[in-house]
Parts: structure tokens; sequence; C-alpha cells
């Protein structure tokens, strides 16, 4: 349980940065945001240093739609993990890859190019590297969490 409480945690500090300087209309409003006009800013503890966040529409710490964008650098990783909510990813740019599993195992991940999409349903075990830099849109149902399959892989958790 003090894991879970961390990482639900963890989550709303995710939305928190994703939500810095971002306009976040009415639930009744339509968003229209040019690539220009996100806000990029440190991803929260609960991913490893290096990556940003960019708010789009929501806020993944509510219940209800969200989306956001990460960017990440070339050769960045997220061990396997997670989530309570459905993730849909998109990418946007560069080459991201994703694996199914309990164990990272980046020559079994599947790369996307731009456009490429990938769903992980509810308490599916996946991971993922970036192959190169890159820019992935990551949308669904919040709130938002994320929970390592291993808690020694949790950045928050390692870092103490």
């Amino acid at each position: 349980m003090k894991n879970r409480n961390a990482v639900l945690a963890a989550g709303l500090a995710l939305a928190a940065a994703s939500m810095a300087g971002a306009q976040q209309p009415a639930a009744s409003t339509h968003v229209v945001v040019t690539d220009q006009e996100l806000v990029w800013g440190p991803a929260p503890t609960v991913l490893k240093a290096g990556a940003q966040i960019a708010a789009v529409a929501g806020d993944p710490r509510q219940p209800g739609p969200y989306v956001a964008r990460l960017k990440l650098p070339a050769g960045y990783t997220i061990a396997p993990h997670w989530h309570p909510t459905d993730e849909n990813l998109t990418v946007i740019s560069g080459t991201f890859a994703v694996g199914m599993g309990d164990t990272f195992d980046a020559k079994a991940a599947k790369d996307l190019a731009p456009g490429g999409f990938a769903l992980m349903p509810a308490q599916m075990h996946h991971f993922a590297v970036a192959r190169s830099a890159a820019v992935v849109q990551v949308h669904g149902t919040g709130p938002f969490t994320i929970v390592y399959v291993n808690p020694k892989d949790d950045p928050q958790t390692s870092a103490k």
C-alpha cells in the first residue's frame, strides 16, 4: 500500500508538472494548441531525469480526459510498469519503441515512427525506449498514475 500511495503521489506530481503554464479550459470548451504554444517543463520524479512534459488539454490528476506530451532524449528508457487506466500513445516525432512484459528487453520492443500508435490497456505491463530523440503524446482518462513492476525501478524510490 505504501508503494501504491507513493505512485499515486507521483501521478499527481506528473499532473501538476504537466499543468504548469498551460491553458485549462472548461470541459465544455474546445482546445486548439499549436506546437509553439506548448509549455515544456521537467517531467515529474516518477520518470527518470531527462524527460520533459507539456500539457495539451485536461488535467491528468482528475477523473476525465487528458492529453500530454513527453519529450525524450535518444536512449531514454522507461522500466516495466503499468497504469490503472488505459494509456494511449501516439508518436509525434522520432522513433519510440514499446514492449510488453515484466522484463525490459529493448530488442523485443516494437519501433514506432511518427504517426505510430500504441494502446496499453489498464494493468498491462509494458516498457519503452526512445531509439532517437522523440516526442510522444499520451492521452487517456485520469487520474493518471504509474506503477513500476519492480519498485526498485521507480526513480523516486531509487533516489532515496
